[in-house]
């Protein structure tokens, strides 16, 4: 059923990673700015006593940039497990800068294990059509854009590449096992923010949707049309030319979750959440694996409204409820990622 299905949206065919991404900036997301000229950070530590009951540490960060010859700051929350060793970690792309946060249930992560980074958005740029706030303002001289620039999408990704940046200098961080992740707009975000940086081990969406991991042909719920009419800003001016011409799109969002690879990329779906809808999100499972039974090796997926499909490069599980971030969306990765690194163990043996 869904492989016939996926035929009849008519995606285009996958091209060579570069070709993707150089189209998605192009045509969808806006070129992702260069890297800072410079890149320091200075650390507050011990912001919370006995954090997670003595078993994580707390510190804030304040990462300084420059860019385009200007300085840019921006805040940065990291929990750490207090045991010894390097800890696979995650980068949260949060809409709040709270740890812990109902979307983040930081001390079951401790528990598993997991460090994680954590910023709140609107603390890089503004979540709006206003271009001279805070990173924006910085790289767009009156707040004025060219039609292939970077919208607010790509600027959080960017955010969130400078989190890998200062993990690479943090011991206690191990870079081999990262995950970039984020819910709904910011899930977007994460995927594009593994797409285009090749250091994050793990691109983790949840409930991302349009113009996230959903394909936009034959997609129900929100529409390239909805998305672009009330977030323009979210992305390249260029995509706006796509407003009723969704067929004529020279990609489709398989194109992001295919440019991840051969690394890891996580979908997670809610089954109520028709907005999203999560059989355009399998679907683009399917077709960022083009038949590679390594990366998703289902012929046929269950209707269900409950299951996981962890056995690929590409996993992806739909739970029942609604558009949220739940602690069952962080346990089923959890339980992905555990899978693919024991299939990694095996690989090296």
């Amino acid at each position: 059923m869904f492989l016939d299905e996926l035929k009849k949206r008519n995606v285009p065919s996958l091209k060579s990673r570069a070709e993707m991404l150089e189209i998605l900036q192009r045509e969808e997301y806006g070129c992702l700015p260069k890297a800072p000229e410079s890149f320091v950070w200075e650390a507050e530590p011990g912001v919370a006593d006995n954090f997670c009951a003595g078993k994580a540490t707390l510190e804030k960060l304040t990462f300084r940039v420059v860019v385009n010859g200007k300085d840019f700051a921006f805040p940065v929350y990291l929990a750490v497990p207090t045991a010894e060793g390097a800890h696979p970690f995650f980068v949260h792309i949060n809409f709040r800068s709270d740890v812990p946060d109902r979307y983040m249930p930081t001390e079951e992560l401790i528990d598993n294990g997991f460090a994680v980074l954590s910023f709140g958005y609107e603390d890089v740029t503004r979540d709006d059509g206003d271009f001279t706030s805070g990173l924006a303002g910085v790289l767009y001289e009156n707040g004025k854009r060219a039609p292939h620039d970077a919208g607010k999408i790509a600027l959080w990704a960017w955010a969130a590449m400078r989190c890998m940046d200062y993990a690479e200098h943090d011991e206690r961080l191990d870079c081999a096992k990262s995950v970039v992740c984020g819910h709904s707009r910011l899930g977007k975000t994460a995927l594009l923010t593994a797409a285009l940086d090749t250091r994050f081990a793990f691109g983790y969406s949840n409930d991302s949707g349009c113009a996230g991991a959903a394909l936009f042909r034959g997609k129900k719920g929100e529409q390239l049309d909805d998305i672009y009419r009330q977030f323009p800003f979210w992305f390249s001016e260029s995509f706006g030319q796509y407003v009723g011409k969704t067929d004529a799109l020279p990609f489709d969002q398989h194109y992001l979750l295919a440019s991840i690879a051969p690394r890891y990329v996580y979908v997670a779906s809610a089954a109520g959440d028709d907005w999203a809808d999560p059989a355009s999100e399998l679907l683009s499972c399917y077709a960022a694996a083009a038949g590679d039974k390594e990366a998703f090796p289902y012929e046929e997926t269950s209707e269900d409204y409950d299951f996981n499909l962890h056995a690929g490069r590409i996993g992806y599980h739909r739970r029942p409820g609604l558009h949220y971030f739940s602690r069952e969306d962080w346990n089923r990765f959890i339980a992905f990622f555990e899978g693919s690194s024991k299939a990694r163990k095996a690989e090296r043996l």
